[in-house]
């Protein structure tokens, strides 16, 4: 019984997570939020829904660790940035929205970030080493 109660809630912040982040999709292109909120809200949701993380999740403990922390972290803090009347009217938008957005761009960036280190590496060791 005991173990139920904790998987629901823990299902109930997955899911109050992700109708944040949908909240934070709408919420930053609103001309009523401050400029720095709005790039503060981007980037977070930027990289919530990116597919590759700054941290690989193959790494232990730190590849999960922006999952777990770093971005509830940014959800808060971004949420805490909004005036609220934009998020409350955002909320009932988020309601009605059921997939997240893909965001290819960001993704595509965190890849060539990926790649461009692996190269810089690649070359690093082989001019130092061989």
């Amino acid at each position: 019984m005991e173990q139920q109660s904790v998987l629901d809630k823990m299902k109930f912040r997955a899911r109050q997570l992700k109708s944040n982040l949908i909240i934070l999709n709408l919420s930053y292109s609103d001309p009523r939020v401050k400029w720095y909120a709005k790039l503060f809200t981007l980037c977070v949701v930027a990289y919530a829904f990116s597919p590759i993380d700054l941290i690989p999740d193959f790494i232990p403990i730190l590849g999960y660790l922006d999952d777990l922390i770093i971005v509830p972290l940014g959800i808060f803090l971004a949420l805490k940035m909004l005036p609220k009347d934009v998020i409350e009217e955002n909320r009932a938008k988020a309601q009605e929205i059921k997939s997240k957005p893909k965001n290819w761009i960001t993704a595509t960036l965190f890849i060539a970030v990926w790649v461009l280190l692996a190269i810089w590496v690649s070359m690093f060791i082989y001019t130092r080493f061989f």
